[in-house]
């Protein structure tokens, strides 16, 4: 149920889809009927909200901030429609949780599992791309986003922002085993498995080698965190993961060791615990989003094996 103004709905599905014709079609309304509420909208305001293509329609600068307005208000709608309907208030809505894989292994669950000790709250996890996570905190999707971040963040408020140290994950009879670090030089000698071009950790990776002069081909590509894990017990060869909470009992639990990569080049890259901008949240999301924050810190001796 919305109870956003038929206009402002109208035009937070046309700025979602681009096209008032998908709009239309999501929404199940003529074409007809967004295009007159999209041009009332704009004349009320005095000001152009869309930039017309002919492949699609883009918000304008106007439009954008409009945008980050109605998110907020569809979003605190949706928490404000939870809690007429169950009628027992802020303590008993749903909460979720939109993260990237490598947070929803140990800290997201550790944090649902601390938190409903307390709360009597029902959690979604949604295991998404580090700019799918973003993206669903932005269109209230999801009330809160754990994920890895190279730069700001537009429309998000990023409630904390932690360095994590990466690490390479190596079989335990490796001889980088025992290591306190390792550089980047001698990394590249051993095979090696790493995420696709366009992941956070393979773009730094990427850099750091031109930054090296250092040639490496991967021998295995692949975004998932398990079949990497399992490609290192079986001594095919290193890869390469974040390091958070507790890495010595990590490396126990999936039969690896893991030693430090000193590179200044992976510092760029932040843990961030990401809500919407400008948003009210209820008492249980804020709650969470402080335990959460808690959780989301690096190993306290990256160094130390």
């Amino acid at each position: 149920m919305r109870l956003l103004p038929i206009a402002l709905t109208y035009f937070l599905e046309v700025a979602r889809t681009g096209s008032v014709s998908e709009a239309a079609a999501e929404l199940t309304v003529a074409p007809s009927a967004i295009s007159r509420q999209i041009a009332k909208l704009e004349a009320g305001l005095g000001i152009p909200l869309f930039v017309r293509h002919p492949r699609g329609m883009v918000p304008t600068e106007a439009g954008n901030r409009l945008l980050d307005h109605v998110r907020r208000s569809e979003a605190e709608s949706a928490v404000l429609v939870d809690e007429l309907r169950t009628g027992r208030g802020l303590h008993a809505r749903s909460l979720t949780v939109a993260c990237s894989e490598g947070f929803a292994r140990r800290v997201v669950p550790q944090a649902i599992t601390a938190f409903r000790r307390e709360h009597d709250v029902v959690f979604h996890i949604d295991v998404v791309a580090r700019e799918e996570a973003t993206r669903r905190v932005l269109d209230g999707a999801a009330d809160v986003a754990v994920t890895y971040a190279t730069g700001p963040q537009h429309g998000v408020r990023v409630e904390s922002a932690v360095v994590v140290p990466v690490y390479a994950i190596v079989p335990v009879d490796h001889p980088l085993t025992g290591r306190d670090s390792v550089g980047l030089a001698e990394l590249c000698e051993h095979p090696l498995a790493l995420p696709t071009p366009g992941q956070s950790l393979r773009d730094l990776f990427d850099i750091a080698t031109r930054i090296e002069n250092l040639t490496a081909e991967p021998v295995l590509v692949c975004d998932e965190l398990s079949p990497k894990y399992e490609f290192v017990r079986g001594g095919g060869g290193i890869a390469l993961v974040g390091g958070l909470g507790d890495v010595r009992q990590d490396a126990a639990t999936e039969g690896v060791a893991y030693v430090y990569l000193d590179n200044a080049v992976f510092r760029r890259r932040e843990a961030q615990v990401q809500t919407m901008a400008g948003r009210t949240l209820s008492l249980a999301a804020l709650r969470f989003t402080a335990l959460l924050t808690s959780l989301v810190q690096p190993p306290q001796l990256a160094r130390e094996w």
